[in-house]
Parts: structure tokens; sequence; C-alpha cells
């Protein structure tokens, strides 16, 4: 099973890509593909067939990217940080390299 140092739920900025310099929350993270969903970053436009429950159209809605253009966001700064591992009374913790303050 692969490890990222990316979770659902995590505050990441697009580093590299189309959308550089865009933040958000990630609602995703797809292992298989090595890909996260973050919301309001990668925005396409999908065009769906009617059907009883859906009306049809075209939805805009936010597209896999791939997880080697994300970065974490510093809980202190707020700027884009590397990401450590550190022992926390028995329990590793993911630590942010610029402040070293432990991200949530």
């Amino acid at each position: 099973m692969k490890k990222f140092k990316i979770k659902t739920g995590d505050k990441v900025a697009v580093i590299a890509g189309s959308n550089k310099g865009k933040t958000g929350i990630v609602t995703q993270v797809i292992t298989d593909k090595d890909r996260a969903i973050v919301e309001g970053v990668n925005i396409v436009k999908k065009h769906t067939k009617p059907t009883n429950n859906n009306p049809g159209g075209i939805v805009e809605m936010p597209a896999p990217i791939h997880i080697s253009n994300l970065s974490l966001l510093d809980p202190k700064s707020g700027k884009p940080t590397r990401v450590g591992y550190r022992d926390e009374k028995g329990k590793k913790v993911r630590v942010s390299k610029e402040s070293g303050e432990i991200i949530k």
C-alpha cells in the first residue's frame, strides 16, 4: 500500500501546473492513481445526461490533481512546507519542516 504525506482534510497549495498558487482542502485521496481531489482547484465542466433524478446539463466539478503538484500548508505561517515525522508520547505525528508545528 502506498503512503502519502497528504491526507483527507488537509489544507494544501498547488505548487505546479495551471492551477499553481491556488489553495484548498483535500476532499479525497486516490492512492492507486497517486492523485487527490482538492476543493475549488482544477475545476472542469462535465456534460451530464438527463435522468429521472437529474435534469442534465453542464456541471462544474473538481478533477483529480497529481499528488506531486500539492504541498501541505504550514499551520503557523500558511506557506507551503515539507513534512517530517516525530514521536510524540509514543505516537507518530506529522510535523511541518518550516516551523516545527504538529500538523493535525
